[in-house]
This record gives C-alpha cells, structure tokens and sequence, in this order.
C-alpha cells in the first residue's frame, strides 16, 4: 500500500508535476515582499501533499526555490529554514501526509475520512501562520519581490479573475461530487466505466487548453529567474496534472476504496498520463513526431518508476527497522517501564508529562522517514499519554494523542543535531547546518505549539464539531496562531516592544485555550459519590458516556491508585443493565462504597482496568461520578482577546506611521 502512494508520487514528479507545482507557486506569489519564500511554502505545500519523505520534499523544491530566496536578500541559513519548516511541514498535511495517514487508520481504528477531517485544520492554519511569519521576515529584512514580467492588470480584474477561478473549481468540484454521486445511483456498478469516461474527457480537454502555448521547460528551475513567470500561462501549462490527486481524493473520500486501490486507480492514471501528454500535444498542435512523444513519455514513466523503487528501498528498511524495535520493546516489557520513567520524572504534573513525551518523540524520530517514524512513536510513545493522562484526570481522544507523538516525530526532521532535511537544505544554501537546523525550528515554533493544543482542546481537529462552528474555529485558530507567530518573531507592524510580546502570547493563548480561564472561575464537573452511579447511568441519555474515577491497588506494584475513564452507556434501561451491556461492568454497592468486579473479556474497558488488582484485600471502587457542569460559553473570553489584539494593532500602526 505504502509503495503505491510511494510510485504515484514519484511518477506524478517526474512526468513534470513537481516543476508545475513549484512554476505555479512562483507565478502567484513571487511578486509579493518575499514572494520566493512564499512560493517555498505554497509548492512544499503541494509537493509535500504527494511526497512521503520531507527531505526528499526539501531537495525537490529547496534545488529551485532556496537559491531564489537568497537572490532576492534572505541569508543562507534563513533560505534553507524556510524551506525545512515548509517541507517538515508537507508530512503533516492531507491527504497522504507522508502515507502515515494511512498506518492511522489500522492504529487508531478510524475512517481515512475522519483521519483527514482531523489532520486538515491544524496543517491549515500551520501554513498559513508560515506564510504569514516569511512576511514577517521579509519586512524586517526590508525585502521586496521578483518583478513582473508585464503590467499587472486594474484591481477590478484581477479580483474579477480570482473569483471566476474560484467559482469555476467550485463548480467544478460540485459537479464531480452531485454528478457521479447521481450516476452510482442510475448506473450501479457501471459507475466506475462513466468515471473513467469523465476522466478521459476531461483530460483531453485540459491536455487541449494546454496545447495553445508552449510547454513549461523542466530545465528552466536550473537557470536563475529574472522575472516572475506569469499566472495564467503557467497554470495552463499542467492543469491535467490535478486528475489523478483528484481521482486518488475521489476513491478514498467519496467511493471509500481502500487505500491501496485507491493508489492503484489514481497511479494507473498517472501512468496514462505520462505515456499520452507529450503525443496527445504534438497531434493536437499538429508539429512534432508522435513517435517522439511516446518515447519521452515512456522515458519519464521509466524514471518515475526507478525513483519510486529508489524511495521505497529505504523507507522499507527503516520500517522494517522500526517494527524490529517496537516488537523487541513491547516483547520485553520495555514499554512500561518507559510509561513509569515518564510518570517518575513528571512526578504526575500533566504539562511536563507532555513535554518529556514531546522530547522523547523528538529524539525517537531523528533520523527516520515518515511511516517508520509514525509506527515508532506511536508505538512507545501513545500509551504513555493515555495511562498518565488518564490517572491525571485527564481524558483525551485516541487520535489526538496519535497526532500530538506524529507531529514531535516529525519535527525531528529540522531540529539538531541530527535534523537531516536541514543538512540538505544546508548542501543547496550553503549555510551553516545546525544554524539552519536551529533557525527552522524557530519557525516550526508555532507547529510544536498545536500537539499541546489538541490535548487540551479538540475542537482544532474538528471533533464533534458542525461545520458552522468548523468555520469559527478555523478562523479563532488563525487569529490566534499569527498572533503567536508575531510573538515569537518579535514583530508586527514593527518591532515588538517587551510587553507587546508578552500581551500577545496571552492572546494567543486565550483563543487557542479559553476553557483555561473558564476552569479557574468555574469547575468544568460536578463531582458526586461513587454510590449515585447506578442511578446516573439510569438517567443518562441513550448510548452516552458516563466519567467517573476508579481506585483500587495497582496490578503491578499493589500501591492504591485513581484512573479516570469514560464507561459507554447503552440503550436505556436499568443502570445495572446498561453498564454491563455497553460497558462490561458489575457493580455492587455496599454501604457507602460502589465497588467494582472484574470486567467481562473482551468488552469497553476490560483492558483499560487491568491496570487494577481486583483480588487484593483493597477493593477496586468507584470513587465518585463526575458529571458535566452547566457554564457559561467558554468562547466568551475571546472578547477580552480581540480587544487587547486591536489595542496592540493600533499602537503599532501609530508606531508604523511616527517612523515614516
């Protein structure tokens, strides 16, 4: 499976997207201050959507785009950052996001639509912040952008063509979705035969719009630009090279392939497109040989092929590297003895639990690729969050410790020593290694900031979230995120004074985490005693989850210990009944105490209460019920937030307009 997305990565690279991609980033933002940077950012962004390796993301496109940012002013080291953080930040982003969303699904035991629903806010607004923080740079270094090769166009157009762009994807992509929805209900199973009509029909016209202008020069990202290169063209030179992401989306959102076939289809695909586009030009234009076409086409289906094999040998090493170390690790017991280093050295605090976890990722993750990287930290790592977090009280959903371990794993990539995509951004700039190493993971400052995020607020991976409140949270997350990355660059408008920085990094803090200050006023439960459980999981709605907190003797060192779980309630009826159904759990009060059985094998939380010795002389209890509390909106402490934002916006700006 993982080779599939490898080789379609590959063949789509070679067959000329990756140029497109990075041409196309130029052509939209290189005229902007900094604009080489940007497009770093965009077409890492595109590239790494596809690729499965950030280092390969940061030779891909740092070989064009780093020399660019340093012709237009930026130093050595700060060009290779950029680069490092936009690639680093590649793995991260659906759909592939390195083929480690597909190990989610088989780890977590979810959907691979919920696992893109969850990952796609925070990659999101973690490049958008990127973006925003090479802006940032390229103020402070007084940087402009490439010129433009011709005139731009009045306001009123250019506004006019973005938004009949947007219109025409947006119908586009109404039309694929309503459209082929509607045929799989007419044509049943001859669904597929239609898709691929509409595939090859579109792709003979986009092929055809091509066609009416000269193809994008591969050789030409060797050669220094003078000039942005401009949108439209640009763009029209490869938008055929979007059907197969398109059909690989398609497959896996829409039709619910596996993901293997779902490679399968968008790479047989590619391939078609490889071995057609240089032929189906030439007849189209009708100048140059067919016969040559074909033979280019199948040169380049050679070398996406050889690349692909080339990619996969060390990812297949390293993975198979990785499943030795975690069989060996949980073989021996290894893994626990981890979970109780962590909890010694935290001493139960919950935040430094998180921290030793982030760093232990970090260090877990030097040097490996993308899928061997998830399956390690995953591995070791995950379980330590759950168990410790759980006796902390605090309860969080699978997948968002998946994504927290993930993304430290990651960001191995640029922190030194090790940080190998920074010694190959290095090799292009020829910068010093660990200063860019060191400078690219300032900038990823504001990436490591979000695992912490999800732990403590789910809302940014979009669970049980409708898509209005998507939409609020989205932007709150925005706000929040650039006026963080304004802290830690130490810059707006201008400079930030001390106090600025601070008040922002308040900011930051209270829209990302409002419930914080909410808790300090108004406690998020109300607490009950164990012996009320029957008749609260009686009075629970249907298929609801009841939190309470158990204590009893560890099974590993009898000391007498609290776990905090969710016991899942099923239909309504008796509380004996419906914790025993849903739960697995016999309950018997006697006196003043609500004292647990072993759970049923193979139920919610038989493996979760193994942690207890349920034949000691101490009993396993249930110490008390904590049921929600009713509170005021937390949201509403995002009012003190803008408010003390615009206060620092309008005393920069003066600031701005006193220096010029």
């Amino acid at each position: 499976m993982i080779f599939l997305f490898v080789l379609f990565g590959s063949i789509l690279e070679k067959a000329g997207a990756g140029a497109w991609f990075i041409k196309t980033a130029v052509a939209m933002l290189g005229h902007f201050r900094g604009g080489p940077a940007k497009a770093s950012v965009l077409s890492s962004a595109m590239t790494g959507m596809i690729s499965g390796s950030s280092i390969a993301n940061t030779v891909t496109t740092g070989t064009f785009t780093i020399p660019l940012m340093k012709r237009t002013g930026f130093p050595p080291e700060k060009a290779g950052a950029v680069e490092v953080a936009s690639s680093t930040n590649g793995q991260l982003t659906p759909p592939v996001m390195g083929a480690a969303a597909f190990l989610m699904i088989e780890y977590v035991g979810v959907s691979y639509l919920e696992v893109i629903r969850h990952a796609f806010l925070p990659a999101l607004v973690s490049y958008i912040a990127l973006l925003y923080i090479v802006h940032l740079e390229a103020m402070k270094l007084g940087l402009q952008g490439l010129p433009r090769g011709s005139q731009p166009g009045k306001l009123i157009s250019r506004i006019a063509n973005v938004l009949l762009g947007f219109l025409v994807v947006s119908g586009l992509a109404a039309g694929l979705y309503y459209g082929l929805g509607w045929t799989k209900g007419v044509f049943g199973d001859s669904t597929i035969y239609i898709a691929m009509g509409l595939f090859l029909i579109g792709y003979i016209l986009l092929a055809k719009y091509a066609a009416g202008i000269p193809d994008l020069d591969l050789d030409d990202l060797s050669r220094p630009m003078l000039v942005k290169p401009e949108l439209r063209p640009t763009v029209r030179t490869g938008l055929y090279y979007l059907l197969p992401i398109v059909v690989l989306v398609w497959c896996l959102m829409i039709e619910r392939f596996s993901p293997g076939l779902s490679a399968f289809w968008a790479t047989m695909g590619m391939i078609f497109i490889a071995l057609t586009q240089h032929s189906l030009k030439s007849i189209m234009r009708k100048q140059g040989s067919i016969a040559d076409g074909i033979k280019r086409g199948w040169s380049q289906l050679i070398d996406g092929m050889v690349a692909g094999a080339r990619n996969m040998i060390g990812i297949a090493v390293a993975t198979g590297a990785a499943g030795i170390i975690v069989g060996t690790i949980s073989l021996t017991g290894a893994h626990q003895i981890m979970g109780e280093f962590v909890e010694f050295l935290s001493g139960g605090n919950l935040m430094l639990m998180l921290f030793l976890v982030a760093l232990l990722s970090l260090i877990l993750g030097m040097g490996l690729p993308t899928t061997a990287n998830y399956i390690v930290v995953s591995s070791l790592m995950a379980p330590v969050i759950i168990s410790v977090g759980a006796q902390s009280g605090l309860i969080v959903p699978l997948i968002a410790v998946h994504m927290f371990v993930f993304y430290f794993g990651i960001l191995a990539d640029d922190t030194p020593p090790v940080g190998l995509a920074a010694f190959a951004a290095s090799a292009i700039s020829g910068g010093d290694p660990i200063r860019t190493g060191i400078q690219g993971f300032t900038y990823d400052i504001r990436t490591a900031i979000l695992p912490f995020l999800f732990i403590f607020n789910t809302d940014l991976l979009l669970i049980n979230v409708g898509p209005v409140q998507a939409v609020f949270v989205f932007l709150v997350a925005l706000v929040a995120m650039m006026a963080f990355a304004s802290a830690t660059q130490g810059f707006m408008f201008v400079r930030n004074r001390w106090w600025e920085t601070l008040l922002l990094l308040l900011v930051a803090f209270t829209m990302f985490r409002p419930g914080f200050w909410l808790d300090q006023v108004s406690s998020p439960y109300e607490y009950r005693p164990g012996i009320e459980i029957l008749q609260h999981a009686q009075a629970a709605p249907a298929d609801d989850q009841l939190r309470m907190v158990v204590e009893g003797p560890d099974s590993r060192n009898g000391k007498i210990k609290q776990l905090t779980l969710y016991a899942p309630l099923g239909e309504s009826g008796t509380g004996d009944e419906r914790l025993m159904s849903a739960a697995g759990l016999m309950v018997d009060v006697q006196g003043d105490r609500a004292l647990l059985e072993e759970p049923m094998l193979n139920t919610a939380l038989s493996q979760t209460l193994l942690q207890f010795d349920f034949y000691a002389d101490e009993p396993v209890s249930v110490k008390r019920i904590e049921l929600p509390a009713e509170r005021m909106p937390k949201e509403l402490f995002f009012t003190p937030a803008v408010v003390l934002l615009f206060i620092i916006i309008i005393i920069q700006r003066r600031r701005l307009s006193s220096s010029a």
